[in-house]
């Protein structure tokens, strides 16, 4: 019985399988071990995961994708904390970029992105991660982003850039003070999410041409300053994982044409393409 699990960072999906047949289905917050300690994480699963799943002792690997886990140090952090969930199985942690390439991409080379609460990009060769544009987080990066979009919108709200018609829907859908919402910015847990959470805002009114600017220009700072910068952006497709691609597809595909990059597939999650890759995996060995 193995587990396949994607986090992101605002949750975390779990898949229990046996064989190929999917017998459990649990979600949990996301979690960074840049952010949080692995007495942190260990505390969040223990709260959200611990005594909930009857096959627990039963499984034999699992296979972690996050956010944040790039390095040994994080790894071997997210694993300890996995540990104490299933304590029979061998832990793999991985980079949630591998996550995504494995499940867009497949065996075949590409440019991909995770476009969700935050951003990611990497050159994949069908087998490998080769190149990697860093990402600088949600303060300093992140184009493309849910947060991004998000503080897009809000900068517009504040600097009056947004018709008088769209500013009523935008206050009496938050009815939140410019205090309010500089205090979830600055002061409390999370803004990246707080930020993000303005993506639907975004979506549910993106016919207005003030809304769905904010929209093309995150993207094209993402093309600018991500896909862009791979060598053979334009030989080989653009291939999407996230929340925030899959909802605004047709302006990521807008945009991508604009700066001669083809996007072929675009996925709300990683989830179904990664349990395809782990079981055949599994029913190799």
């Amino acid at each position: 019985m193995i587990v396949v699990a994607d986090s992101g960072s605002t949750k975390t999906d779990w898949r229990i399988l046996d064989g190929s047949k999917e017998v459990g289905n649990y979600y949990t917050h996301g979690f960074n071990p840049y952010i949080q300690s692995t007495e942190e994480i260990t505390a969040l699963l223990q709260g959200e995961l611990g005594g909930k799943i009857a096959h627990a002792m039963a499984v034999t690997e699992v296979y972690f994708y996050g956010a944040g886990c790039s390095s040994k140090k994080n790894n071997e952090s997210v694993a300890q904390a996995i540990k104490t969930i299933f304590p029979g199985a061998e832990i793999e942690v991985n980079h949630d970029l591998l996550a995504a390439a494995r499940a867009a991409c497949g065996r075949e080379a590409g440019v991909t992105a995770i476009l969700g609460t935050g951003s990611n990009t990497c050159f994949y060769d069908g087998e490998n991660i080769l190149e990697n544009v860093e990402s600088l987080g949600f303060i300093l990066g992140d184009e493309g982003s849910g947060a991004y979009i998000g503080k897009k919108l809000l900068q517009a709200y504040f600097y009056k850039e947004l018709p008088a018609h769209v500013v009523d829907v935008f206050n009496n859908t938050y009815k939140m003070s410019k205090e309010e919402i500089f205090e979830s910015v600055y002061k409390k847990p999370f803004p990246n999410r707080f930020l993000a959470a303005f993506s639907r805002f975004v979506k549910d009114n993106i016919a207005e041409p003030s809304v769905k600017k904010i929209v093309v220009s995150a993207f094209e700072d993402f093309f600018d300053n991500h896909v862009c910068r791979y060598a053979k952006h334009k030989e080989v497709p653009l291939n999407s994982v996230g929340s925030v691609g899959y909802h605004f597809k047709d302006v990521l595909i807008e945009v991508g044409k604009s700066k001669g990059v083809t996007v072929n597939r675009v996925l709300e999650s990683p989830t179904p393409g990664l349990i395809e890759y782990h079981v055949g995996a599994f029913q190799r060995k």
